[in-house]
């Protein structure tokens, strides 16, 4: 449990979370390779490259020269694209795409976060018009993410206004500090990469999530916990299930109807058997 709730005569706090295996099994970037492909925005080979892409990431990580070679790829890649088909399509397909890999550990840890009074901020390297309704899908309050430079067209330019990456995730995160009124040393922050190690330091309570081999080591050392989220699961069916509170409450109430109804049955026939004594 994260304890109670947030004292709100105190400094607002939140908790800043990694998004791609953090959140979600997958990158969430690539994972719209086939829809932009379908889209017309990309041909095969860009599919097939994006999809060996994705099974690095997926099998051990990106280190940095990794993140600074995808980068420099999906920049020019997204030259040209029309900013509001894009959107569209992400629209369109992110229900069936991002929704079942979501992890339901993390979809409960952001409720729990709720609960307790703080706000709940998405901090990815992709860009914002896929990171944005990912956010709100989750029920994310901010979404911090990389921006592309938009021309007068209307399309990507392929330069890069903000990288959300490394050093600049954590400038984002005191910025928003500044901004809020939040008070960093009580707030909590998620990621699966070293990458994201100024980040996590930048917080009072920083948690290592499914950490390559460079964050476990750092988690480790400094004695920080290290979570294992590993159950994607559709929001649309946790909503469906009953909540670990709800299923406590209604054992509770079982429980005392069950009390009830026995002391009802004693009382009945200590009754019935005093009548016959009567009798």
């Amino acid at each position: 449990m994260l304890g109670l709730v947030e004292n709100h005569s105190l400094p607002r706090t939140a908790a800043f979370f990694d998004l791609d295996k953090t959140v979600i099994a997958k990158s969430s970037t690539l994972t719209f390779s086939k829809s932009f492909y379908q889209g017309g925005l990309i041909n095969r080979r860009a599919v097939l490259r994006t999809a060996y892409a994705q099974f690095v990431f997926l099998a051990g990580g990106a280190d940095h020269d990794q993140m600074e070679r995808m980068r420099e790829y999906l920049s020019a890649l997204c030259r040209g694209w029309n900013v509001q088909q894009v959107k569209e399509i992400v629209a369109e397909t992110l229900h069936d795409l991002i929704d079942p890999i979501i992890y339901d550990e993390a979809a409960s840890l952001i409720e729990e976060h709720h609960t307790a009074g703080r706000d709940v901020v998405i901090v990815s390297t992709s860009g914002a018009e896929v990171v944005e309704p990912i956010g709100e899908l989750l029920g994310a309050d901010r979404v911090v993410a990389t921006r592309m430079v938009v021309g007068d067209d209307g399309c990507f330019t392929g330069e890069v206004e903000y990288y959300a990456y490394g050093p600049t995730k954590a400038t984002a995160i005191k910025e928003l500090a500044e901004s809020e009124g939040y008070d960093l040393d009580r707030c909590h922050a998620y990621s699966d990469s070293a990458t994201d190690l100024p980040m996590l330091e930048s917080v009072g309570y920083p948690h290592a999530v499914n950490p390559d081999r460079a964050l476990r080591r750092e988690a480790l050392a400094r004695e920080w916990p290290i979570l294992d989220f590993h159950r994607p699961v559709r929001l649309k069916e946790r909503r469906q299930k009953p909540s670990r509170p709800a299923l406590v409450a209604v054992a509770a109430v079982g429980a005392a109807a069950a009390t009830a109804g026995l002391v009802w049955f004693v009382s009945r026939r200590r009754t019935s058997r005093a009548r016959f004594t009567l009798i």
